[in-house]
């Protein structure tokens, strides 16, 4: 199945989704008990309508009794006025009902997506996820607003009409249901195809919303490469298809409803044929035969809003079964066994010295083994071990592991085989939120969120004060750039920092790390995408930021980190050499050949320019 296809709907109607549907009104049950009540209420209402105009022109117009016709007009008026009120109150308290339900329902689902692993959103397209919080749970709205309670009303006035036509004269009730059969054929000829064309309409949008957020995202590389023909083109035929389905569905609609009209008329039309004899003969007084026809209209309203509420419920039971589909989804990297290690109290955004910062950092890999599959071994038994206030260097040819320990450290995966230990402390055995406290993570693409500048560097935290935010800056150097501004530190930031440069970004996200003032730092190719100027002026901020503090740098450029205490060497998810700059170079191994080749590569710039 392509990543952007949906899944296969299942049933047309579900017991034990619509089970786990229902508790969602629970919290509202005084709500739905009101609507409910009004709903039966103002069928009720409707029901009384016609038979007060039997009354009326059987006791009082066809006699030419003009008195007590008064008072049916009124009772009629106050039926109309007590109907309106009562649908008003329907509608206000089942929409908004059905608002409050999508609203949390909307905050579980965002908060389990919060929770799920990293590796759950490698095989999952964000246009996917994005239709389960936006467009299936509109659908489940329709269902509580205008399916699940509603449906009351229209049950109740079918019975209703079926039992006071049968009183009234069982000879024209019968005549009256003889078209049944029809509607029923009809009814489910439209039920069984819009069941089908809906799903070929979800299965669209959903493709749509994934292609559009993928190549949006990449849109720069759309026109880089002159692919806006291609791509246009394959937009287009998605798009095409999810009109077509839309367009057979309204050829579903169009048939239906008119065909429903139709029959009604049928009935209407053997009504009067019937009823008419019968009053002729005097077998039927005139007010039943208006009557009659009265409630052969409401009849069949309810019979078609029946069907159109069946494709409501179709169409809930496809969205509930994916939105449940997602929250049953486990989180497989959980919150630890509670040994939530508390962290030190926040210290200053400048930074504190060595002796005032407590030891605390340490990091132990142990015999670390991890695949993302069976066949696929991304690092093979990994030990080492990092003191506190150590920094360290993690070199290596792309795909030697490297940025995989990093995840792993920070529990964006979990280890295949073996532990990493943070102080002593195995990291599975740890609350997320006290292990992912201990570190601030700088990567060479920095998601910068739409914003300000301040609230990119604090990201919500309240405890990092205003002028923290300064200092933080000021000690990277980013307030030079910031100063320049037209609103500085409140200059609005776009969505992913598209107004500011990749240095300006990279800045701006040494000035968040060192803001939130961590005990273990990690830099992934953190000066790789920055001109060699913004880079000495990074290289002067990191001795403000690793003062103190245990660090992992990841570097391709081995002049950034052979001050580092310790360098390990990663080749083919293996730890071969281990040292520091000096002894790796004298040991003439992998890593004394990566260097040869980039100061090579070096000097033929030099020579070349």
């Amino acid at each position: 199945m392509s990543a952007h296809e949906e899944e296969v709907l299942g049933k047309a109607y579900d017991s034990v989704l619509m089970r786990r549907l229902l508790r969602y009104l629970l919290p509202y049950r005084a709500h739905v008990v009101v609507a409910l009540v009004a709903i039966i209420a103002n069928a009720g209402l409707q029901l009384a309508q016609p038979y007060l105009v039997k009354i009326a022109i059987d006791r009082h117009i066809q006699p030419g009794n003009l008195a007590g016709l008064d008072r049916i007009a009124l009772a009629f008026l106050a039926i109309l006025f007590a109907s309106f009120s009562l649908e008003f109150l329907q509608t206000w308290t089942l929409q908004s009902t059905g608002q409050r339900i999508m609203f949390d329902m909307r905050l579980q689902i965002y908060r389990h997506l919060q929770q799920l692993d990293v590796q759950f959103y490698d095989r999952n397209p964000v246009g996917r996820l994005m239709t389960r919080v936006t467009t299936d749970v509109d659908v489940l709205n329709d269902m509580f607003t205008a399916g699940v309670v509603s449906i009351f009303g229209d049950v109740f006035m079918l019975v209703g009409i079926m039992i006071v036509l049968v009183i009234m004269d069982w000879r024209l009730a019968l005549v009256a249901f003889s078209v049944l059969p029809l509607i029923a054929v009809v009814t489910q000829w439209f039920r069984r195809n819009a069941r089908e064309s809906y799903r070929v309409v979800r299965t669209l949008i959903a493709r749509i919303n994934a292609f559009l957020q993928e190549h949006i995202t990449g849109m720069s590389t759309v026109q880089l490469f002159r692919q806006e023909t291609r791509i246009f083109g394959r937009f287009n035929d998605i798009n095409q298809r999810h009109r077509d389905a839309n367009v057979e569905s309204i050829f579903y609609y169009a048939v239906f409803y008119p065909a429903i009209e139709i029959i009604g008329a049928l009935a209407a039309a053997l009504i009067i044929w019937f009823g008419g004899g019968w009053t002729i003969t005097g077998t039927l007084t005139l007010g039943s035969l208006v009557a009659f026809l009265q409630y052969s209209q409401r009849f069949f309203r309810p019979i078609s809003d029946m069907s159109e509420k069946f494709n409501v419920l179709q169409a809930a039971m496809a969205s509930s079964e994916r939105i449940f589909k997602l929250l049953d989804t486990p989180v497989k990297i959980g919150a630890g066994e509670g040994l939530e290690a508390l962290r030190p109290a926040h210290h200053s955004a400048a930074g504190a010295s060595a002796g005032e910062r407590p030891r605390t950092g340490s990091i132990a890999f142990e015999d670390v083994s991890f695949a993302y599959n069976e066949a696929d071994h991304v690092l093979r038994n990994v030990s080492f071990q990092v003191a506190p206030g150590e920094r360290v260097g993690i070199v290596g040819a792309t795909g030697a592991g490297k940025s995989t320990l990093i995840n792993l450290l920070l529990r964006f995966y979990d280890t295949t085989s073996g532990r990493i230990l943070v102080d002593g402390v195995d990291v599975r055995q740890m609350g997320l939120q006290a292990l992912r406290d201990k570190f601030s993570l700088v990567l060479q693409d920095v998601h910068l969120f739409s914003g300000t500048i301040a609230s990119n560097i604090r990201l919500g935290t309240a405890v990092i004060t205003d002028e923290q935010v300064r200092a933080a800056a000021r000690a990277v150097h980013a307030d030079r750039f910031i100063s320049e501004l037209p609103q500085g530190y409140d200059h609005p930031v776009a969505e992913r920092g598209a107004t500011l440069s990749v240095g300006q970004k990279q800045l701006l996200s040494f000035a968040r790390a060192l803001a939130f003032d961590p005990e273990i730092l990690v830099l992934d190719e953190a000066t790789s995408s920055v001109d060699t100027e913004t880079e000495l002026i990074i290289r002067d901020a990191l001795k403000v930021l690793m003062a103190g503090r245990t660090t992992l740098a990841i570097a391709h450029r081995l002049s950034t980190i052979q001050d580092m205490d310790k360098i390990l060497v990663m080749h083919h998810g293996e730890l071969r050499e281990a040292g520091t700059h000096q002894e790796l170079l004298a040991r003439r191994g992998i890593y004394y050949k990566l260097y040869q080749l980039q100061f090579k590569d070096q000097e033929s710039l030099i020579a070349n320019p």
